[in-house]
């Protein structure tokens, strides 16, 4: 990485920049170039200090701090996660993140990540379902219609080519919503009206609801042999989606056992319950789907590397553009060692 000068500006990504960005470069090979840049960071994941995301929570929701490096890069992303949020007009999820220097700590990108982080949670749902979802799958059912639904399906579309996209959510409104949002997207969308339905004839099984409890959105019943279930949703301690037998009838693949433990469908199993992280079936050390009975399922809980290729992503993407505002975010004193002179100059 280059190293910033003395006299550096902070690019700073707002929300406006990263809606102008998205549509300057097309959603769905936005979504392609995230998810290349989470395979390669995949790819190379003994390179990054790993450590579970840093939580505060409350009764009504969690703030967390998600950070990692490698050898040239520090990456941290701030985000919440209040889903009583949705019944006041807020946002259930918010985020910002910084990509900074490791040879001097000098910030060199910070960004809005609520956009974001729907992005890349979408394309790390894709990338992880073509490799193991059913060959061929043509159809998802997005169980759970808020503010993912649209970047899922999208997704799974650009990356893995699914056609159809079944709907469920306990509110009609959301579905509709989605319904709205999709249309002239070349994807065929069916309204569901039970979660029974919504399945009917999928390959691919996406939860993301937002309640923070330990609900079943599907039951043991519900799930056939052959799928792959995209669970998302649970992503905080006490929050799951999935009944417990689903879990000890599938192959699970996690992000990074020690926070999914904590946080995903798996805090209902045994610690030593087995997983496999999916950097291992990216980069072939270990088998993902081996037959077309197997049930697959992704506990994704989000992980910081994710986040940080993001950013990597963001910050190559804006390089030359005009996709961000120069931010005076670094103290500039004449004398490193003189910061009070430069304050008492300011004066003048």
């Amino acid at each position: 990485m280059t190293t910033p000068s003395s006299k550096a500006l902070v690019p700073f990504v707002s929300v406006d920049h990263m809606m102008q960005l998205v549509h300057h470069i097309g959603l769905p090979a936005m979504l392609r170039g995230l998810a290349d840049y989470i395979e390669d960071d995949f790819r190379r994941w003994a390179d990054f200090d790993k450590t579970p995301r840093i939580a505060s929570h409350s009764a009504d929701g969690v703030i967390e701090l998600m950070p990692t490096s490698d050898s040239e890069s520090y990456g941290f992303k701030y985000v919440n996660g209040h889903p009583k949020n949705m019944k006041n007009g807020l946002q259930t999820v918010t985020a910002f993140g910084l990509l900074a220097d490791m040879d001097t700590g000098y910030p060199v990108l910070l960004t809005e990540m609520t956009l974001l982080t729907a992005l890349r949670t979408a394309a790390t749902s894709a990338l992880v379902a073509r490799y193991l979802a059913p060959k061929n799958a043509t159809t998802m059912a997005m169980i759970g219609n808020g503010a993912q639904s649209e970047f899922q399906s999208l997704a799974m579309q650009a990356i893995c080519g699914i056609t159809h996209v079944r709907l469920y959510d306990i509110d009609p409104a959301a579905t509709a919503k989605v319904v709205r949002n999709l249309t002239g997207t070349g994807l065929h969308v069916t309204a569901c009206t039970t979660p029974e339905q919504a399945i009917e004839g999928a390959q691919i099984l996406t939860t993301c609801t937002a309640d923070k409890q330990q609900a079943t959105i599907l039951t043991d019943n519900m799930v056939g042999a052959g799928v792959h279930i995209n669970a998302i949703g649970g992503d905080c301690p006490g929050k799951t989606e999935l009944a417990a037998a689903i879990l000890h009838r599938s192959d699970i693949f996690v992000e990074y056992p020690p926070q999914t433990r904590i946080e995903g469908e798996i805090q209902q199993l045994a610690a030593d319950h087995p997983v496999t992280e999916i950097w291992q079936v990216i980069t072939g050390a270990a088998t993902g789907r081996r037959d077309a009975r197997q049930i697959t399922l992704f506990d994704s809980v989000g992980f910081a590397t994710e986040d940080f290729s993001a950013l990597r992503y963001i910050r190559d993407q804006i390089q030359g553009s005009a996709f961000f505002q120069p931010l005076d975010l670094l103290a500039d004193p004449d004398d490193p060692r003189d910061l009070y002179g430069m304050l008492t100059r300011a004066a003048n």
